[in-house]
């Protein structure tokens, strides 16, 4: 499955033709299940055959998003793998349904040429049905393959038809399509309940079902806008500062998470729409808190943002966000607030790694980083 990319990375497991590739247990985990579950020389071809094919299907979303200038990495987890991607540049409807296509084509082109190679007709069941390896990659590929086009959430299929609903509902189109989805897949559930040669794949209903209740419970209903600041900076540039704060002010509440600005945004227009803001700058979803400061870091507004992090960590206390506050402090020309907040940083261990990531790479803390107590406090992460 392809989304675009609302969280912060942790440090991937590896890297795979230049992506950052993170391996969660619950992959492991899922293979093991396969394999005990069958408990025979089918259970390790699949387990094998999922494993491999989940990862070229997720290289066709990062290589697709790479072409189309976004940073993308991926992510093999419990039941599904992820490729996620930043755009750089405002993506156009038909890009972004070709990103979510291109996971699919790969995974069905790359195990039907495999069955052909073997000498099977991916077409004839009776040809993959008479050894285990065929049958797996069968499964595994082609079945996989086209049951990820089926039009709901949080598949490919329903990714794209979302794409193509949001020409006519652009704000709402993440809301009806998980209404639609959950519908017809509680309709298809019913049907295959009722359907004795097809009950066996109401597991595969069942897994659909509570993927799109956990798009509900973490707020998946709502509309992920990576494109918030574009739209903000075009409605500013068009005469309407009222609308374009109000794009931002949902964006920052919303509990998606807000993407960077991409090479695009003019850095005028987005000083003007925060100090459009005056000092009641928007709050809401710490993460995207967490970003509005890095925008206000970026545009050298340091006193402004030092504040706004200040505030922010009293509301929701994270490591990041008091590092984030050194930087802006010592930016602002107050190091020995810089070093305070960096103390306060080590204190919550949310992430120290990327506490320790902060302190040797970002530049507005270069001229604290030899002294005595940054690198007593470095040598702790």
């Amino acid at each position: 499955m392809a989304m675009p990319l609302h969280r912060p990375s942790s440090s991937p497991t590896t890297h795979i033709l230049g992506f950052p590739l993170h391996v969660r247990p619950g992959f492991f985990l899922f293979m093991a299940l396969i394999v005990l579950i069958n408990s025979n020389e089918f259970g390790f071809w699949l387990a094998g055959s999922v494993a491999v094919l989940t990862l070229l299907h997720e290289l066709g979303h990062a290589l697709a998003a790479r072409a189309a200038g976004a940073r993308a990495e991926i992510s093999l987890d419990f039941l599904a793998g992820y490729a996620s991607f930043v755009p750089s540049r405002p993506m156009s409807r038909s890009t972004r349904a070709g990103i979510a296509f291109a996971g699919p084509a790969i995974h069905i082109a790359v195990s039907t040429a495999v069955l052909i190679a073997m000498g099977a007709n991916p077409l004839d069941l009776s040809s993959v049905n008479d050894s285990p390896a065929r049958f797996a990659i069968f499964w595994a590929g082609p079945v996989i393959g086209l049951f990820n086009l089926l039009p709901v959430l949080p598949l490919d299929g329903g990714n794209i038809v979302e794409t193509g609903l949001s020409w006519f509902l652009p704000d709402n189109s993440r809301r009806v399509m998980l209404w639609i989805s959950l519908t017809l897949t509680v309709i298809g559930l019913a049907w295959l309940v009722i359907d004795d040669e097809r009950r066996g794949l109401l597991p595969f209903g069942a897994i659909i079902l509570l993927m799109q209740l956990q798009l509900f419970y973490a707020g998946g209903d709502q509309q992920p806008d990576d494109m918030v600041w574009n739209r903000a900076t075009a409605a500013l540039r068009g005469g309407d500062p009222a609308s374009a704060r109000r794009l931002v002010q949902r964006a920052v509440a919303a509990p998606t998470r807000m993407t960077p600005p991409t090479e695009g945004v003019d850095a005028a227009a987005l000083a003007q729409l925060l100090d459009g803001f005056g000092p009641s700058l928007p709050v809401g979803n710490p993460a995207n808190e967490h970003q509005v400061g890095n925008v206000l870091l970026a545009l050298g507004q340091y006193e402004r943002a030092a504040h706004y992090g200040a505030a922010s960590y009293a509301r929701h206390p994270s490591g990041v966000v008091a590092a984030t506050t050194a930087r802006a402090c010592n930016a602002a020309g107050d190091p020995a607030t810089a070093i305070a907040w960096l103390r306060t940083a080590a204190t919550v261990p949310d992430n120290p790694a990327l506490l320790a990531q902060i302190i040797d790479h970002a530049p507005e803390l270069g001229s604290l980083r030899m002294r005595p107590e940054v690198v007593a406090l470095r040598r702790t992460l």
